[in-house]
């Protein structure tokens, strides 16, 4: 692995060893990818010219056996003699399955050439380059491409541009848009994705070629203190205090200034290019995992609108109780058993086998839909998502005024609020914001965990509120998407507020299962942001994101309401100034309502039949 490498994976405190156990698709976990009939010959740094005249360099793994085999493709940021071989097969190791592996560097990174900027150039070089590699030597001229994370990116980009070679793809933890669910969440800015993100995976490749030590160091610099990066002011500024942070990720400043959806980020949505993409897709996704709704929106956005009928029977839908990476059945603070371990590897060899090898392995007959439902620690599968059978059912928020801390009286039940009730008040301080406890963020474990975490910690603040169920008296399967309905005032021009679903065990013990937050500037559209008026009420949405989670008899059902999370997001000023080019914060004293005019509820998919 490349220094840069290691620094990612010493962010998710990893321990790089062999490769992880796998898991078959209906089946229990089996041995790793074992060696294949072909033997391999790798080819390094092989060149292919882009239309525009840049040169890609690859490595081309090579079954030596005369005939024709297909090609599997990968195009990262990350270095190709990696290969994110941190969650997949080792590129020998596919080839050697007798198919033709091609892992190229993209523009601007590593050995190839060329300037880069996140997505800028994915789609026309992903297609110059699968019409290049289905005329290598050998092959047979059907592409299949493969990755996760900005890889995933690379192959929806390259499918919207229709190159006739691509047959199939397995884009995984990857999102549909870049702006929401990528870089914005709820209006809020992803912070510790996006500051961490080039320091620790992108920009080094990119700097060597300057030739000034002095911005490795600023990147060096950047992954020893990422505490200080990211409280950091004010936000548009990368690496403040370097005067070599603008040159170290130059796009940085774009993804800040370019705080609405728009032309900008539309130019590269997926979500808005589904009739463009007519080839099959194996959606893998997380439900830890930054990008998780991505991938959920992907498959149904697909399954309707695709620009072709086989892109839009063939799409395939995984979800694990895995974080970004890796895809270990230890999540955070939660072991989920056997079955949770990586599957993506023998998924990848019957889903390329049939699509580009014509193989009749039952993949056309396998149900669509297969979702790991957490606390049965078992895999559910289904023919549609939302699953068949969910119910969504609102829980209402309720108290005596004072649902501060786990130690308050907040409540949740399936009644509505009838009548008056006192609403619950905290204070939002941007200067001591609640800490990030787990969840779907990413990309450093130390002050951005990622995944499952007691969280009886953060609802010891008072500015945490809290509501939970009566201990369930039967076992309760929660499924699907979720929203909370919020309704609140502020005394702030712009503030937020954020929710999270978490289960309650009996010996006290809380885990988050999914979280969100809403910018209250970004209340009607993502298009646009609008101020509040101080004091007045609105109603806000709040996505969670999707989950599955069996709460078992005994345990409760609990909502926390707060303004904050950070650094998983950034921590909003409250002084409504222009997004990112403030240093200084106010203080929002914060009211949320529950009476019968205002019914703030969690809307939950509840399976009729829990899973057991």
């Amino acid at each position: 692995m490349t220094r840069m490498s290691h620094l990612v994976a010493k962010s998710f405190g990893l321990s790089i060893g062999p490769a992880f156990a796998l898991l078959a698709w209906s089946a229990p976990a089996t041995a790793a990818l074992e060696k294949g009939a072909c033997t391999v010959k790798k080819e390094a740094d092989v060149p292919a010219t882009m239309r525009d005249g840049t040169v890609l360099l690859s490595d081309i793994y090579r079954p030596q056996e005369p005939g024709e085999y297909p090609v599997l493709l990968m195009r990262l940021p990350y270095n190709k003699s990696d290969a994110q071989s941190v969650v997949y097969a080792k590129p020998a190791d596919y080839a050697s399955q007798c198919y033709i592996v091609v892992i190229q560097d993209v523009r601007g990174q590593y050995m190839s050439g060329g300037e880069f900027y996140p997505f800028r150039h994915e789609g026309k070089d992903g297609y110059d380059t699968v019409e290049w590699a289905a005329k290598l030597p050998g092959s047979n001229g059907k592409v299949g491409m493969y990755g996760f994370s900005y890889v995933g990116a690379t192959q929806w980009l390259a499918a919207t541009e229709k190159p006739p070679h691509l047959v199939a793809i397995a884009p995984a933890h990857t999102a549909s848009d870049y702006y929401d669910g990528w870089s914005y969440e709820g209006g809020a800015f992803s912070l510790a994705f996006k500051r961490s993100w080039p320091v620790t995976s992108i920009a080094a490749s990119a700097m060597r070629r300057f030739g000034d030590q002095g911005l490795l160091d600023s990147i060096q610099k950047g992954v020893s203190d990422l505490p200080a990066l990211y409280r950091a002011k004010p936000l548009i500024d990368y690496l403040p205090g370097s005067r070599n942070g603008n040159l170290v990720a130059p796009y940085y400043r774009d993804w800040v200034a370019h705080d609405t959806w728009d032309a900008y980020w539309k130019q590269w949505s997926i979500r808005t290019r589904y009739p463009n993409v007519t080839v099959p897709a194996l959606n893998f996704a997380g439900w830890y995992d930054v990008f998780m709704r991505g991938g959920v929106e992907n498959f149904t956005g697909m399954r309707e609108k695709a620009g072709s009928d086989v892109a839009r029977k063939g799409q395939r839908l995984v979800i694990g109780p895995w974080v970004h990476l890796p895809w270990l059945r230890k999540v955070g603070e939660v072991d989920f058993g056997l079955e949770a371990t990586n599957p993506i590897d023998q998924l990848h060899l019957a889903w390329f086998d049939y699509w580009l090898k014509g193989k009749a392995n039952g993949v056309d007959s396998q149900k669509p839909v297969r979702l790991f439902v957490m606390g049965a620690n078992k895999w559910r599968e289904a023919d549609n998502w939302p699953v068949e059978g969910t119910r969504f059912t609102p829980y209402y928020l309720s108290s005596r005024g004072q649902a501060n801390t786990r130690f308050g009286n907040g409540a949740l039940g399936t009644d509505k609020p009838e009548g008056a009730q006192p609403p619950d008040r905290y204070r939002y301080d941007p200067a001591n914001p609640v800490q990030s406890a787990g969840g779907h963020s990413c990309c450093t474990s130390d002050v951005a965990p990622a995944g499952p975490y007691d969280q009886t910690k953060i609802e010891g603040r008072a500015d945490v509120l809290v509501y939970q169920t009566q201990p369930l008296a039967a076992d309760m399967e929660v499924t699907g998407p979720v929203q909370v309905v919020l309704y609140a005032a502020s005394t702030a021009r712009d503030t937020d507020f954020t929710a999270k679903l978490v289960d309650v065990h009996p010996d006290g013990k809380a885990y988050n299962l999914s979280n969100g937050i809403i910018r209250a500037s970004s209340r009607e559209s993502l298009e646009r942001r609008v101020p509040i008026t101080p004091g007045k009420v609105y109603e806000y949405k709040i996505d969670l994101w999707p989950t599955a989670n069996l709460f078992r008899a005994g345990h409760r059902i609990a909502l926390e309401i707060s303004s904050s999370n950070f650094p998983h997001y950034d921590a909003n000023p409250n002084t409504g100034a222009k997004h990112g080019t403030t240093t200084t914060v106010r203080i929002a004293d914060q009211t949320i309502l529950h009476d019968a005019a205002h019914p703030s509820r969690i809307v939950l998919p509840v399976m009729a039949t829990p899973l057991q």
